[in-house]
Order: C-alpha cells, then structure tokens, then sequence
C-alpha cells in the first residue's frame, strides 16, 4: 500500500453527531476515540451510529488542469464500519478497523471549484459474530430490571472497545495515470544484495517506468527499469534488528518515477519506498534473521491513552520508542490489530522487530468460524499484507490472538487463513497466539513458529509462585515434542497496583508482578539454549478496559503505568533485556534524534 506521499493536506477538525440529530453537535479532535472527549458517560459507552462533517476549501490547481489530477480522500482508520460521503454522494464503505482505506473523489469535487466540499462519515461501531474482532448485541428482556429496549455489546477480549477515526484523515492528488502500487522482497550474501520489484501502474498502458535505489548518503547504488525486475546491490548494508548491530535499521530508498502520456499530455509521478535488505528464515528451533539467531526480547503493547483513546498520538509515540530502546527491548508484537502507520515507520526506522497481528481477537464463538466469518478474515489479510508488505521490521504475521482453536471448525479455519496469508507473501512466516491445550489446539498444525500465552500463578493457581517452573517448563517440552516447532512465550505476566507494596509478595503488589517474571525467566533461560526463541512481556503498559469486578480503571499488568511511568518491574525487565543483548557482544548505537515531519 502507497501512503499519501505527493500533494496532501490533512483534516484535523471534525464536527460528530448522532444519528437522526437525537443528540447535540459536538466539536470533536481527529484522529481521536470519540469516547472519552466529553463528560457524558452515555457516549463513552455508546453503541451505534455516530456521524462526523468536515468542511474543506480544496486548492484550485487540484481540481483544473487537461487532464486533471486525480484527487483522493485516505482514512489511516475509523473503527468499525464507515460509509463516506462527499458532497452528499457516497463516496466509499468500509468494514473494520485498524486499517487504511479510500477513495477517489475526482469526479465529485471537480466540477465546483472554488466550493467548500463538505465530507461527512458514519461510522458504526457495533461488533458482530463475524467482525474482527468479533462481538454480540445482548437485548435484555427482563422489563422488571432493564428499561425498554436496554442492550449490551459483549466481547471476548480483554481492552476497551474505543471508537471513532482513530488515525489521520488525508486529501491528496496523483497524476491521471499514477504508480498504484509496488513490492519488494530482498535476498542478500555478505557482498551482494538483490532486491525484486514489482510495480504496478494506473491510468496509462502507453508508460515506462525508472528506478533508483539510493543509499542514506543519496548516492545511486543500483538502478533499473520496467515494471518487474531486480536491482543488484554490491556491499549492502543490511537492516538489522535494534542491539543486533552497531548500525540498526538501515534503509534505503528505492525512487520510482513513471513517465506516462494519456490524451496526449506528458504525466509524471514519483514515489520514494524505504527499502531495508533482510531475509528471514525459521528452522526447527531458531528464528534467523539475515542468517543470524534472533532472541525476540520484547514488549506486547496496545493503542492506548488518556482522553484521546486509540487516537493516533504522536508525543506518546515517540515516548513508548525511547522508553523501548532504555528497556533493551528490540521487538513487539501489534496486540491485538495492526497499528498505526506511523509507528510502524519508526520500527523501520530504529530496527524494532514487530510481529504484525490482524484484529483477529475474541474468536471464541462456534458461529465465528463460519464461511461469513472466514471471507471477511481473508479480506482483512489482504489488506494489512498490501500495506505493510514492504516493511523491514515486520518478520512475522499473526493472524489471531488466543481464539477457540480447540474447536473442530478452527482447523479449516486457520488452515485456509493462513494459507491465504502465505499466498499473499510468501517471504514471512505465519502464526497465530494460542491460549489452547496442545493437544487439543486444530490451528497449531498450520503455522511456522508457536504462539503461546499462559498466566502461571495469575489465571492459574493465583499466588501459588512454586507451580511456575513446573508448569512452564512442562508447556515449553510439550508443545515442542508434539509440533517440533520453535515457541515464542508471546505473553505472561501480572497485575500489579503502582505503589502497593507487600513482603512477602502478594497478588497485585510491584513485588509479586517481579517475583512472577523472574520465575518465568529462569525457566526461559534454560529453554532458549534449546527451542524457546522469544519473551514477549504482557504488557508494555497499563491500558482501559470494560468495567469488571477484575479490573480497576484497567488492566495493571504494564510494567510501566498507562502515564507511562515505570513500576519495579521494568527495571527487572531492564536488566534482563540489557544482559541478554549483551550476550551477542554487540555495541549499543549511539542515540541521535530523529526529526519527525509531521
């Protein structure tokens, strides 16, 4: 997927209102979660139709010129379900989250120059049985207890089901005849690189096309030409993990310029790729990254914040990045749905290794393995491969978090899932997170490298901190016995209150969430000299949740607060993170500051 990188101009005020106008205008911030702005409780918890206005003056020379420029409308994302209009006329619908999507609008805003266009979105947020993530709409009937027509919204996940246009709103244009879309894949040895591409072009089959790659000195390294070929590079500097190399995420840029004539009129469109040099490899017990052993020593995160919700948010961004490198940590996983896409450029960027998951929590209902389901999940794939396709840091994807993979549906279900995947880029390994009994798990077979979540002394056998060795050593020898398969612990953790203190520990203290992860990691130390390739930290920070008699204003298993703070435990973190770097006799990079144009 191209992001908008020719003639933008961003929306960053919208107007929302209910549906039918039942409620008041309300001045609303985007990209932000509507549900937590105000100080009406009723929409923090609203379920249903919201709708937003925004009016904008679009630039003359966007909308003249023989021919004229194509001009398009992109949402980074809106959760759930969106239709689009522009100027009164639907424009574009959308099914989920966490996505982008868009539209063009040429036709719509080109004949009134000089005009406002007024564009108006509705977005629903209820979630359904065969949604990602799934959900139910639960009326109750009992009139003695729930006014008239009273209903919940039910999920089987464990986060706040924020809503709204979550990330930037763009117009921008393109030529009448435009690059549409390009893929890379690299190979490499230690003195010679090839990079592939396939680019594919719009609007003109009468077009040729050059390529560039350039060095970060801007020096031309390798060049080509043609929609489909390779570039050869000599001596190439790879991208590397954070902590792997003294020179981390290294990129390149490939220039694509396409010369087109359409009505007679010479057209020209450039896009600039960055472009990382790395191969990715799983064998039976390790995990290679440009034929190295990578150890994931990493955080699992969420899209999370006071007041703005899942609103993309970017001094809380760069925060969580140096927060990351002071913790040692060089990967994450995007629980539980693909994040935004600026954070995934700064992954590319420092060299933070992501596991890239779809929305594909919550799948706990026998009807949520259905064929309407499954169709859906495959079109999801589709797009969140198109957009991060090309990127560096994501080496796996992940197409589910701990679903009922112990019912017999699952089986076909993640069988065609991940085949699907596999189709759409076969450069990556696939996996999907279980919370499943190894014997009984149907999705296991299927994928390259085990997922596996547990809670020992928290879920299971709360307090009890001796059942840990026993049991996660017993996890560990029977998941590897059974599928031969390398095993990332991709979650485990505990609940701990800022400031509550207990000695000796007890559930919900800072010291009983550090007792827990040293039990945890003393049994990982000995696993990852064998088939153990990776610790994945639940969570990087506190996050809201659903109100529960189990939960107090969120889930407390962060390490840091949701104020991004550090508990005890992130030092434990720390030092572990920072020995096992230190392992691999690798010099940390010298931190520099990165200007970020925003």
């Amino acid at each position: 997927d191209l992001s908008p990188g020719r003639d933008a101009g961003f929306a960053q005020r919208w107007y929302r209102r209910p549906l039918r106008q039942t409620g008041p205008v309300i001045d609303m911030p985007v990209p932000a979660s509507f549900n937590d702005i105000t100080q009406d409780p009723s929409l923090r918890n609203y379920i249903g139709w919201v709708w937003y206005d925004k009016e904008v003056l679009l630039p003359l020379r966007w909308l003249q010129g023989e021919p004229a420029p194509r001009v398009v409308l992109r949402f980074g994302s809106a959760h759930y379900y969106s239709i689009v209009w522009v100027n009164g006329v639907q424009v574009v619908e959308h099914e989920g989250g966490h996505l982008p999507f868009e539209a063009d609008i040429s036709s719509v805003v080109q004949g009134s120059p000089g005009a406002l266009c007024r564009i108006t979105v509705a977005i629903n947020n209820t979630l359904t049985p065969h949604t990602l993530p799934p959900g139910s709409i639960q009326y109750m009937a009992d009139k003695s207890r729930y006014p008239k027509n009273y209903f919940v919204q039910n999920i089987k996940f464990d986060f706040f089901n924020y809503a709204g246009i979550h990330r930037p709103v763009v117009l921008y244009t393109t030529p009448a005849a435009y690059i549409d879309d390009i893929t890379v894949t690299t190979t490499s040895s230690d003195s010679l690189a090839t990079v592939q591409y396939q680019v594919s072009v719009v609007g003109s089959t009468a077009n040729s096309l050059s390529l560039s790659l350039l060095d970060q000195e801007g020096k031309v390294v390798a060049a080509g030409d043609g929609p489909v070929g390779e570039l050869k590079v000599l001596n190439p500097n790879l991208w590397w993990p954070y902590l792997m190399h003294e020179n981390p995420g290294y990129l390149y840029s490939l220039e694509v310029k396409l010369q087109a004539r359409l009505a007679g009129v010479l057209l020209q469109d450039v896009y600039t790729l960055p472009v990382g040099i790395r191969t990715v490899h799983v064998t039976s017990t390790q995990f290679l990254i440009n034929g190295r052993p990578f150890y994931f020593h990493g955080v699992n995160k969420h899209e999370d914040a006071d007041i703005r919700g899942k609103g993309l948010d970017w001094p809380l961004i760069v925060k969580d990045f140096n927060l990351l490198r002071w913790l040692g940590a060089n990967s994450f996983r995007t629980s539980h749905y693909p994040y935004a896409e600026e954070i995934m450029d700064l992954c590319d960027a420092y060299g933070i290794v992501v596991i890239d998951e779809s929305p594909g929590v919550g799948i706990k209902l026998p009807e949520s393995f259905g064929n309407k389901s499954l169709q859906h999940h495959l079109a999801v794939m589709e797009e969140l491969v198109r957009r991060d396709k090309n990127r560096p840091s994501v080496v796996m994807w992940s197409v589910a978090n701990e679903p009922a993979s112990e019912l017999p549906p699952a089986a076909h279900y993640f069988k065609t899932v991940i085949a699907h995947t596999k189709a759409l880029d076969p450069s990556r390994p696939v996996t999907f997170v279980t919370d499943a009994n190894y014997a009984l798990d149907h999705g296991a077979p299927y994928v390259d490298v085990i997922c596996v979540n547990s809670y020992f002394s928290w879920y299971h056998d709360p307090g009890h901190l001796e059942v840990i060795p026993l049991q996660l050593t017993a996890q560990f020898e029977n998941w590897y016995k059974t599928y031969q398969k390398p095993i990332i612990q991709s979650e485990y953790g505990a609940d701990s209150v800022p400031g509550l203190h207990s000695d000796p520990p007890l559930m919900f203290s800072e010291e009983y969430q550090q007792a827990v992860l040293r039990e945890y990691h003393s049994v990982f130390d000995k696993k990852r000299k064998e088939f153990v390739i990776g610790e994945l930290i639940w969570n990087f920070a506190d996050f809201m949740t659903n109100q529960e008699t189990t939960r107090v204003l969120g889930n407390k298993k962060g390490i840091f607060t949701r104020q991004r703070q550090p508990k005890a435990a992130a030092f434990v973190l720390r030092d572990r993170y920072w020995r096992i770097a230190n392992e691999s006799s690798c010099l940390p990079p010298v931190v520099t500051s990165h200007s970020l144009f925003l």
